[in-house]
């Protein structure tokens, strides 16, 4: 029986892929096996010694102390590409209000219908010039991140008729297949700010792209810019946009992170963290979350994990061994021959490493003696190690 601790709460249809006979699961659940999260803060929870996998319904983990949860071997999940669509959806929305003032606008007639004896339709007809806008077609739109989500708005601004530029340093082949072949794929992200009349970042936020719009890459954009962030709060610099804001160097700023000191600011549209917020998003980031921690606590399965490889591996064999270890050398070394020298046949074995760690799954042919799997353990280099 695995026990698994929802920190959020978790969609039904995912929790329904964590069958009962096999796992307890809950928000009131101790010494559990895994956690379920979305949007809880975890760096400061004292995880349980047997605590093997967070998975996060979602794309971003900086809620998640990601360097504390590798070095003791946890390993952490999310689900890219889960909320895409409704992301995509929320963008398509920002761009239009990034062009049009339409919040403006809307406010505007109410505060007119609540005069007395006011001719609203005559008023409308009069005042409307105020909330002029211009049109997304044949304007230039720069997409910074073409992952699951950028890829997507990438291919929808081509089909609002606009131009599109595209900046990503680790372009999968998958995502460039993903993309459409009228779409600019730039290597400089310099040549995207100065050909963009819109921006939209897709980039997970992270000591390398903290403060990526900031007074230089302002300096560096169209007079007029309209920026859109709906990925993290933290990619653009405040202090700066507010100074782009105010000078007219930009236009607009929509972003789906308001704090204090960007809310009131003139010419800034904040939404409240709406972006994935759409019950089929909800249920995708379940689904694929639940899936991700079973097939992993089940079979030793690693997809979308954030600080681990990805290795998948059919089952074979009488016993799987799954280690985590540091990414050095002569560790798998180690590991086969404590096994010959218990005479255990190696049917199958896979390794992979992400930056400082590795993951390496093998399959025995008969059962491994305990004795043997606690010299595994003590190999240096070897993080943790469990056997299903």
């Amino acid at each position: 029986m695995f026990n698994i601790k929802t920190m959020n709460k978790i969609a039904p249809v995912g929790l329904e892929r964590l069958p009962g006979e096999d796992y307890a699961v809950g928000d009131s659940v101790e010494n559990e096996d895994a956690i379920l999260v979305r949007s809880a803060k975890l760096h400061d929870y004292m995880f349980p010694e047997k605590l093997w996998a967070i998975a996060r319904a979602g794309a971003g983990v900086n809620n998640i102390p990601i360097e504390r949860c590798s070095e003791a071997g946890i390993v952490v999940f999310n689900t890219p590409g889960a909320n895409a669509n409704a992301v995509k959806e929320l963008v398509l929305c920002a761009m239009l209000l990034a062009s049009r003032d339409v919040i403006g606008g809307a406010q505007w007639v109410k505060e007119q219908a609540r005069i007395p004896g006011v001719d609203l339709a005559a008023a409308v007809e009069k005042g409307k010039s105020a909330f002029v806008g211009p049109e997304l077609y044949r304007k230039t739109l720069g997409v910074v991140g073409l992952g699951a989500i950028g890829a997507l708005v990438a291919n929808i601004g081509l089909s609002m008729g606009m131009e599109v530029y595209g900046y990503d340093p680790y372009l999968s082949v998958d995502a460039a297949l993903r993309l459409d072949r009228h779409i600019k794929v730039v290597k400089e992200l310099d040549a995207l700010y100065a050909n963009s009349d819109y921006i939209t970042l897709h980039l997970p936020y992270m000591e390398a792209t903290k403060d990526t719009v900031n007074a230089a890459a302002l300096g560096k954009m169209r007079d007029g810019v309209r920026i859109i962030n709906m990925a993290r709060g933290g990619l653009v610099n405040n202090a700066d946009l507010i100074a782009a804001l105010q000078s007219g160097k930009a236009a607009r700023y929509v972003t789906d992170f308001p704090d204090n000191e960007i809310a009131l600011v003139d010419g800034v549209v904040a939404i409240p963290h709406l972006g994935a917020s759409t019950p089929e998003s909800e249920e995708n980031c379940a689904v694929m979350a639940a899936n991700q921690l079973r097939d992993f606590l089940e079979n030793g399965n690693i997809k979308n994990s954030v600080n681990f490889p990805n290795v998948i591996m059919e089952r074979s064999g009488a016993q799987r061994l799954c280690v985590i270890h540091r990414n050095v050398p002569a560790v798998i070394a180690q590991i086969t021959t404590q096994l010959g020298a218990d005479g255990v046949n190696v049917e199958n074995m896979t390794n992979k490493s992400k930056g400082e760690y590795a993951y390496t799954m093998v399959d025995a042919g008969s059962k491994v003696d305990e004795s043997i799997i606690e010299d595994i353990r003590r190999v240096p280099g070897v993080i943790r190690m469990r056997v299903i």
